[in-house]
């Protein structure tokens, strides 16, 4: 019998565990609560309660051949990093090639996910969703796989923490709202603007606000770690970064590479001097990818400051004493909430700061383990990815065909995987799910069966292992062997270049006349020849005298 699979959301995450769950002959129903496919990346004017929104000016941080779907490379004339109505086709172009639209209904919501009396025998769960025309239905599914993002719930700490700002924000007589409702800096123009918190989206408003505002200020309570889009070379910095061995070479000598990459941003500018270098290392903490940033900061657009002690009135108090009178407006991207209202509550207690799921993924205190959670997790590089491999493994253990450990077992290394966490990272409420990227990358790939035996590889595939080892760490080397081996996966690796390098080809320049270079021993000659003169002419004129 065909195992029937309830996927929430039908967003890159969603997308993944559609197509794998057809891969496995399991048989996916996706709901998904809005009138299209994409999630966070379909851009709507309007913010919509309960949904992922983004900004006009969106681009990807992470380049095409990094956030790919393992088995489907974007295609070449894409730019390296994409704006996110690029990024849509790209899901558009995934989900029609793998004909994945027929398996969503779309402008339905799921209400609840509930397991059924006979659960601890059947696993199975009832599903109360709610349609476009207000009808209620209860289907019965086998699996969950809830892909709803965690970028719905904005958080106010005004609202929530009111004491935060004393007297608070109701003495405030501008305008104020959280980065959800940003669209673009329309209507901003000649204001005085404040951006209150310095992730990647306070980065990008602050920048973009600060084309058309009277003046942007920046505050941040702890400062960030700035790194571009455009590396060395001109190419993506995360291809010429992203390897395999640097995770490595990170593992072995943490301390060494973070003081490394320190003064390798700080030649870039140096983080003090700008008022934005952090407390905490380069990668405890996601850094902000921005490369317009310190040329605002530079021209004077945008002013950074630190965190704010008061509102009064038209006037704001920063922590250290300076204060900026008549602000117009204060935009709050202080990040979300994160919560699975249609979840019971018995699967959302808390690890620390993070959900209790095995690897991210499972609940342990299921007695069948049928429900997963996929994509709600950060790490330096793209969800896409780390959402696929989630999916293969889900639907892997929901065929029986791989185990989990015993619940015991499962809260031992939730326990220990915090701890590591905790002491690696700086998380918090609003940074809790952060984890080292190829590291768990692997490690879920390991439960797949997928990870790349490199030995192996060096010995039978020698130049193949070594774009593995060496090169970017793209995902297409997760389909080299084992379940779900793809053909084209070695193709994909070996003709990675081609497509980085195609979207720069819009104007060919030649390449330069080499200069004539004479050999070394002409040089030698003539030096020689040169103190042999020398020393003749001063040898005759002694001789005259």
């Amino acid at each position: 019998m065909v195992q029937r699979v309830a996927v929430v959301g039908a967003g890159c995450s969603g997308l993944a565990c559609i197509k794998c769950c057809l891969d496995e002959g399991l048989e996916p129903v996706c709901f998904e609560s809005s009138d299209d496919i994409g999630g966070l990346w379909r851009f709507k004017e309007k913010p919509e309660p309960g949904r992922a929104k983004l900004y006009s000016t969106v681009v990807s941080n992470s380049s095409k051949e990094m956030m790919a779907y393992s088995d489907f490379p974007p295609p070449a004339h894409f730019p390296n990093n994409m704006h996110h109505t690029v990024v849509l086709q790209y899901l558009r172009l995934y989900a029609q090639h793998f004909s994945l639209l027929r398996h969503i209904s779309f402008q339905t919501t799921v209400h609840s996910v509930q397991q059924r009396p006979d659960f601890s025998i059947s696993g199975q769960w009832e599903v109360l969703t709610v349609g476009r025309d207000g009808e209620e239905e209860t289907h019965v599914f086998d699996a969950v796989m809830v892909c709803s993002g965690h970028f719905t719930q904005p958080h106010l700490p005004l609202i929530l923490q009111n004491h935060i700002f004393n007297p608070g924000i109701q003495t405030f007589n501008g305008r104020y709202f959280h980065s959800w409702e940003y669209s673009s800096a329309g209507g901003l123009e000649g204001k005085t603007v404040l951006v209150i918190g310095i992730g990647n989206s306070g980065g990008d408003i602050a920048v973009d606000v600060s084309r058309v505002a009277k003046q942007v200020f920046l505050s941040s309570r702890s400062g960030a770690w700035v790194v571009p889009r455009v590396g060395d070379g001109g190419l993506p910095v995360d291809v010429v970064s992203g390897i395999r061995l640097a995770s490595l070479l990170m593992w072995l000598l943490p301390s060494w590479i973070d003081g490394v990459m320190k003064k390798k941003l700080n030649q870039r500018f140096n983080h003090r001097l700008y008022g934005l270098q952090p407390s905490h290392g380069i990668f405890s903490q996601l850094p902000v990818v921005n490369d317009d940033l310190p040329g605002r900061i530079i021209s004077g657009r945008v002013v950074i400051k630190p965190n704010v002690k008061e509102f009064c009135g038209s006037s704001i108090v920063f922590e250290d004493g300076t204060v900026v009178d008549k602000m117009d407006v204060v935009i709050f991207a202080t990040g979300y909430e994160y919560d699975f209202p249609f979840l019971p509550v018995a699967l959302q207690t808390k690890a620390g700061h993070r959900l209790t799921l095995y690897k991210h993924v499972f609940p342990p205190s299921l007695e069948k383990a049928t429900l997963a959670v996929v994509g709600f997790i950060h790490g330096l590089g793209s969800i896409i990815p780390l959402a696929e491999m989630q999916a293969r493994w889900a639907c892997l253990v929901f065929k029986g065909l791989r185990k989990l450990p015993p619940e015991k077992l499962m809260l031992q290394d939730i326990h220990s995987d915090t701890k590591r966490m905790h002491q690696r990272f700086a998380c918090s409420e609003r940074n809790p799910l952060q984890v080292d990227y190829i590291h768990y990358m692997e490690d879920v790939a390991q439960e797949v069966g997928v990870k790349p035996q490199l030995f192996s590889l060096l010995l039978r595939e020698p130049a193949l292992g070594l774009r593995v080892l060496l090169g970017p760490f793209t995902p297409y080397q997760y389909r080299l062997r084992g379940r779900g081996q793809w053909p084209g996966a070695r193709h994909a690796i070996h003709t990675l270049w081609e497509r980085i390098y195609c979207p720069f080809g819009t104007r060919l320049v030649p390449e330069p006349r080499p200069e004539r270079k004479w050999p070394m021993f002409v040089f030698v000659a003539l030096g020689a020849s040169g103190v042999f003169l020398l020393c003749y002419t001063q040898r005759k004129h002694s001789a005259f005298h």
